[in-house]
């Protein structure tokens, strides 16, 4: 009794196929009729397309199958991708971009390094009241986000204008009378409504209590009376 192993057979090249569309392929590479290895090509990428329905929405998904079967087959299938699709043995070897991190150690990270950009750019403007328009939506920005990492502290604007200025080498000009709420006064605060709310639906629910208890108490009296 021969039983065929997985450990005897040669290994997968993409697994997410399976083995029988790899041994598809590689019986496609055998068809010596150029015709029917191109029909019988075309029916396997209809079947991978079957097999992985999640990507169909994507742009480059029929580039991708037809890359993928060109990849099981080794390159030795000898079929004609659609126009515009050049599988190669060079796409196996490809690797990712490599990502550009910054190479220096930013002053007061805690702000972003967005802030630091935002500071580049402000120097950079020419016309002085934008400049000082856009030095104080910084400020605001640096307010906010302080607020955000240091909740229980309380947040002083000459605090955030000696650190924007340290930040910026003294090139921006802020007024010392700026106050820094931009951004703070457009953004709302649920928790004071929530309190507000919850307040005003506390003295509703003491007045009602103390209608039941006037009632209660009346009838009672009532009852004694009868009695």
């Amino acid at each position: 009794m021969n039983i065929d192993y997985n450990s005897d057979r040669t290994d997968l090249i993409i697994s997410e196929y399976g083995r029988h569309v790899q041994n598809l392929i590689n019986y496609a590479v055998t068809i010596e009729d150029k015709e029917k290895r191109q029909a019988f090509a075309d029916r396997i990428i209809l079947l991978m397309h079957q097999m992985q329905p999640n990507n169909k929405n994507t742009s480059d998904y029929q580039e991708k199958l037809w890359k993928h079967m060109f990849r099981i087959a080794d390159y030795k299938l000898d079929v004609e991708p659609p126009e515009g699709i050049n599988p190669s043995p060079e796409d196996k070897v490809k690797k990712p971009d490599v990502l550009n991190y910054p190479s220096g150690v930013a002053k007061y990270r805690h702000y972003g390094n967005n802030v630091h950009k935002l500071v580049k750019k402000a120097i950079e403007m020419e016309d002085l009241d934008k400049k000082k328009a856009f030095t104080n939506v910084i400020g605001s920005y640096m307010k906010l986000a302080y607020r955000n990492w240091n909740q229980d502290h309380y947040v002083n604007d000459e605090v955030i204008k000696q650190e924007l200025m340290r930040i910026c080498n003294e090139e921006l000009p802020i007024d010392d009378s700026t106050v820094l709420d931009h951004l703070n006064s457009s953004m709302p605060s649920p928790s004071r409504n929530t309190n507000t709310k919850r307040r005003s639906s506390g003295r509703r629910d003491d007045r009602r209590g103390g209608r039941s208890n006037r009632n209660s108490g009346r009838g009672g009296r009532d009852t004694r009376r009868r009695r």
